[in-house]
This record gives structure tokens, C-alpha cells and sequence, in this order.
């Protein structure tokens, strides 16, 4: 016993003979058109980009912003018995100074550095 309405089986044998699926497909393009052209409104209220002779600058110097350079000295770290643990603001500053060390004091003193796969023993022999 067949109990679809009348409507019920127009609107199934609409939907097999594909007329369903064509009314689909062109709401489907309509609403990526839509889609498409709002977000052609929205990017034409955006500002422009800045033009070559509008964007910043690096500085003159070979530095960057913002960059310091800075030595160090070896410090000594101030040796504590076993029972007290030496505390952060009990040591010493840093040792930095902006100007660059002597020549003599950047040298290894004849010891080679050996690196990793150069041949050598890295003991200075």
C-alpha cells in the first residue's frame, strides 16, 4: 500500500530525474558568487599598500635596531662550603664592557681548536 502524498512523490520524482540536483548546483554557484564579491567589497575599503619610497628604513649602521654588542670578561665564581648555597645577588655583575678586548687577549695561546672532523686532537699537540 503506497502511503506518499501527492506532493510526496512530485517532489521524489523531481529529485530523480535531476532537476533537484541542478536547482542545487546553481544555488550552490550563486552563493559563492556572493561570497566571491563580498569579499571584493571588503578588501577595496582596506588602505593601500605603502608605496617603495613609503616603507621604513634600516639604519646606516651595520647594526640592527635594537642589537648590542658586548664582551665579556671571565669572572670567578666565589667558592661556598657544602652546607650554604650561594645566592644570585651575591655574585658579582657580569664582566661586560663595550669595548672589544686586545688582540693578545683573543688569541688561544697556540692551542687548536680541533674541531670535529679536522684531524686534529684538539690538545694542542
Amino acid at each position: 500500500m503506497n502511503t506518499l502524498s501527492a506532493a510526496e512523490v512530485l517532489a521524489a520524482g523531481v529529485w530523480q530525474s535531476g532537476l533537484g540536483q541542478v536547482i542545487g548546483g546553481l544555488v550552490l554557484v550563486a552563493v559563492l558568487i556572493g561570497a566571491f564579491w563580498f569579499g571584493y567589497r571588503v578588501r577595496t575599503r582596506e588602505p593601500r599598500p605603502p608605496q617603495p619610497d613609503e616603507q621604513p628604513h634600516r639604519p646606516d649602521t651595520d647594526q640592527l635596531p635594537g642589537e648590542m654588542t658586548e664582551y665579556r670578561r671571565p669572572a670567578e665564581v666565589p667558592r661556598t662550603d657544602g652546607a650554604h648555597r650561594l645566592m644570585p645577588y651575591q655574585l658579582k655583575d657580569g664582566g661586560t664592557s663595550a669595548e672589544p678586548p686586545s688582540e693578545e687577549k683573543r688569541k688561544w695561546g697556540g692551542i687548536s681548536s680541533g674541531g670535529f672532523g679536522s684531524g686534529g686532537t684538539g690538545h694542542g699537540d
